[in-house]
């Protein structure tokens, strides 16, 4: 329960930073350095993926405790640096972690963590005097923190770009060099891939939002896994959403990488200040 207590902690702290973020339109018209000083008057410690608590069950399938679970996400960053590093960038530190939690078995025992720190550069991408959208490049590794056969880890140097179509779409590509280190998973590229593409879309007013991602596995093979999410808040005073997430193909956790998932889930979510990273 200690580590619930702490991304509780967590998830507070970086929703009253958010909250005092200035939150900018990316019709408006900027120049590189009125991009910087923006970046300047931001908070150093952030959200950086989406944050959230959901529960729900296998599709196809009469729920049971052993196929339903909760799915929980805190993801942060620290910026460490200003945006004087060559090439406009800065540096910063990202944490993800996401639990599998068998919530509806006895004793509540945690199926599955899996951390997942990271290092890299983030360029703000302007053209025209607009902010367009970011580009990354990032050391990430990630792990279960498990030991003997079920210990599973690799690490990547990730590639990443967004950009902002208009207002309401947002697409993004991220692709990966892996350097899978794991005795008991040297198959995982077959199952997690090499790169992934999201389409994201938010209503005018930021109330509504929907994402799809897809992520290439390994091969030749038109094969893919996939990622749907539709959010919606009540108030735009909060950053609270009502959360569905569906799941469909390997790869969910890394315990259980080379099974085939396909999951509903539903709970909260709280998202970034810009439209979501994957």
């Amino acid at each position: 329960m200690r580590n619930l207590y702490l991304i509780a902690a967590l998830i507070c702290i970086s929703h009253a930073l958010h909250a005092q973020i200035l939150a900018k339109d990316s019709a408006e018209v900027y120049n590189p350095d009125s991009i910087r000083a923006i970046l300047d008057k931001r908070p150093y410690f952030t959200l950086f993926k989406d944050n959230y608590f959901i529960g729900g069950t296998t599709i196809g399938k009469k729920p049971t405790s052993k196929n339903s679970d909760v799915k929980f996400q805190l993801s942060i960053s620290q910026r460490l640096t200003k945006s004087k590093l060559p090439f406009d960038t800065y540096l910063f530190l990202m944490y993800t972690q996401k639990a599998f939690w068998n919530v509806f078995q006895k004793s509540f025992p945690m199926r599955d963590l899996n951390f997942n720190p990271g290092i890299g550069f983030a360029h703000l991408i302007v053209r025209h005097n607009k902010y367009i959208g970011k580009a990354y490049l990032m050391f990430e590794h990630e792990s279960n923190g498990r030991d003997s056969i079920e210990s599973r880890s690799w690490n990547r140097v990730t590639f990443s770009g967004s950009l902002l179509l208009n207002k309401n779409w947002e697409a993004q590509i991220k692709a990966w060099i892996p350097i899978v280190d794991g005795r008991n998973n040297k198959d995982l590229v077959k199952y997690c891939g090499y790169m992934q593409l999201a389409a994201n879309y938010r209503t005018n007013n930021h109330l509504f939002n929907a994402a799809a991602i897809v992520t290439k596995r390994g091969g030749l093979n038109f094969n893919f896994n996939t990622t749907l999410e539709l959010s919606y808040k009540f108030n735009n005073n909060e950053n609270q959403y009502l959360f569905l997430q569906y799941y469909n193909g390997f790869g969910e956790n890394l315990l259980d990488y080379n099974r085939f998932h396909s999951m509903l889930r539903i709970g909260i979510v709280i998202k970034p200040q810009d439209f979501s990273a994957y």
